[in-house]
């Protein structure tokens, strides 16, 4: 784990700046090696030679000199190494949302919401100490070593001897005891992870916990993963202290075995006084970084750990979408039309479509019913470019819908799903999200066709109110409201409509009907129908049953013609 190369190459822009923290470090070293050359002749002179220290003043002024010059580059270690860190974490965050953006939200089902949320925040603030702490040690515990054996030979072979013998314990010993830590430094990790995703899951399930009275169960489970945590963190911190209490032993050693071979030779006259001095003065500042290595090992292995889980995300394979090749002007008025398209999703051994085909035409309304599980939500995130077909095509305007970036193609397309969400903003931004620079008299005209605008009025703060964390501060046919003031506001030729009806009482139900049949005129509309208005009111109706079209026509033609829509209407009509 000494060296992990995927984790390095994420610096690879800033490999200057890289190379600026290891050579401060080096030429901080430097310095620190000549004080100790300076004040050992200092002490020389004055203490053993009767020198004054008039008479050393220069020597007095480099050894200040090369302290300052020491002081600036340990500084500029730190600011290089700050500029790192800071290109790293915005690289690494900036990639895992690009990827979860990418990533749509079919293939984002199988994640767990806190987990992928630890890894973005907790995940990338681990690596700081990897790129700021670890891995600049691991090249400064290499190179200063070295720089101090370059000065310590030429004065005393014996005591460099000695160096080289007993440095190599300490990573030794470092390495031992740290393959122990890494594998608990990983489980520690992944204990994190699911802590924060079930966390998530039990607030945002709070109220239906309290419903059944099943929150000291929860908060039972909660305090096993608690404890479950706690005790792989005190296994991860016990290595830890006892790692750095092993460093520190050998190095202590290490030092009192130079001090005693020193302090014996210098009694027998074998040994100059200046050189014994700098060999004492530099011989902790020999193993400091490789004890400073040991110390933030562990730094550098919670980096790694976390550093895992990213990667798993960042290494996400995404199907590659072809360059536009479309042309959305004319978007109005081509149809969509579905050929043989084929789509599987990968946790399933069955087809959710198979080989389905069937036309959207421009300026009408097509409904699609079908059983629970039958392809409806497929179709919708085909159109929605979340996912892509398996095979076959859709095409639009004598152009396949694959080629079309998503971006392009989602401007031209207004969704209106079963549960909207709204963000903890006020009113006017959760409507504003339909178009970029929509001004106040646009927003209040959208309210006003979804019906709305009263409501927002007779508020405290109007517009400014804000709507609460998912809504939480509106009822749900007020947010059925807003999501369809956004429709208003965005007028883009192609509707989709998951049923916004669904979970509303009759009279606010026929209140949106209303404004929907304003909103769908002169556009290209699906709806995925489970109410009896929907249905009847659509000018073309597509029947789905695992995965494949049954039946297509009016409502009428269906009714007397197909046994299995006439069924399930009745069921409709039932329910």
């Amino acid at each position: 784990m000494f060296f992990n190369k995927n984790l390095f190459s994420l610096a690879s822009n800033v490999k200057k700046k890289f190379f600026m923290v290891i050579g401060s470090g080096s030429f901080a070293a430097i310095f620190t090696i000549y004080q100790a050359i300076f004040l050992a002749s200092i002490i020389d002179e004055v203490f053993l030679k009767g020198k004054t220290l008039t008479y050393e003043r220069n020597n007095l002024f480099l050894f200040l000199t090369f302290s300052l010059l020491k002081a600036f580059f340990i500084w500029s270690e730190q600011y290089f190494s700050s500029d790192v860190v800071k290109y790293v974490k915005a690289k690494i965050r900036a990639g895992l949302l690009n990827k979860i953006k990418a990533m749509g939200k079919v293939r984002l089902a199988g994640e767990r919401t806190g987990e992928l949320t630890n890894t973005i925040i907790k995940g990338t603030d681990a690596l700081e100490k990897y790129f700021n702490q670890y891995l600049p040690q691991l090249f400064l515990s290499a190179l200063i070593p070295l720089l101090i054996l370059f000065f310590v030979f030429p004065r005393d072979i014996l005591s460099g001897v000695i160096f080289v013998l007993t440095a190599p314990l300490i990573p030794l010993f470092m390495y031992l005891i740290g393959s122990i830590a890494e594998s608990l430094n990983k489980k520690q990790w992944k204990t994190l992870s699911r802590m924060s995703a079930y966390f998530l899951d039990v607030l945002q399930g709070m109220i239906t916990l309290k419903l059944f009275n099943a929150t000291k169960k929860e908060f039972k489970k909660i305090f096993e993963i608690t404890e479950s945590f706690r005790t792989a963190t005190m296994k991860v911190l016990r290595v830890a202290f006892l790692s750095a209490f092993v460093l520190e032993l050998l190095s202590t050693i290490s030092i009192a075995i130079i001090a005693v071979e020193i302090g014996l030779r210098l009694l027998a006259g074998k040994m100059e006084f200046i050189d014994a001095m700098f060999l004492l003065i530099i011989a902790p500042e020999f193993y400091l970084p490789i004890r400073q290595l040991g110390a933030r090992y562990h730094a550098g292995l919670e980096g790694v750990a976390a550093f895992q889980r990213i990667e798993n995300i960042l290494n996400f394979k995404i199907p590659a979408v072809p360059s536009a090749s479309v042309q959305l002007s004319s978007l109005g008025s081509s149809p969509i039309v579905f050929g043989d398209v084929t789509f599987k999703y990968e946790q399933r051994e069955e087809n959710a479509l198979n080989k389905v085909s069937f036309t959207l035409d421009p300026s009408e309304t097509t409904a699609i019913v079908g059983p629970t599980g039958s392809g409806k939500s497929t179709v919708l995130n085909l159109l929605l470019k979340f996912i892509e077909p398996t095979s076959g095509t859709i095409k639009i305007g004598g152009g396949n819908l694959t080629e079309i970036k998503s971006t392009a193609w989602r401007r031209k397309v207004s969704w209106l799903p079963q549960n909207p969400h709204l963000f903890l903003k006020t009113i006017f931004e959760n409507i504003a999200l339909a178009k970029r620079d929509a001004q106040i008299d646009e927003i209040i005209e959208a309210a006003k066709k979804a019906r709305i605008h009263k409501f927002i009025q007779a508020l405290p703060l109007g517009y400014n109110t804000h709507a609460g964390e998912a809504g939480s501060k509106l009822s749900g046919g007020q947010i059925q409201r807003i999501a369809l003031a956004r429709a208003f506001l965005k007028n883009s030729p192609v509707l989709l409509i998951d049923e916004p009806t669904a979970n509303l009482d009759p009279f606010v139900e026929e209140q949106i009907f209303e404004s929907m049949f304003e909103l769908m005129q002169n556009k290209t509309v699906l709806i995925i129908a489970h109410r009896l208005n929907t249905v009847r009111n659509a000018d073309k109706i597509i029947v789905l049953n695992k995965g494949n079209v049954i039946g297509f026509g009016t409502h009428e033609e269906l009714f007397d013609t197909l046994p299995f829509y006439k069924e399930m209407f009745n069921i409709y009509r039932s329910a």
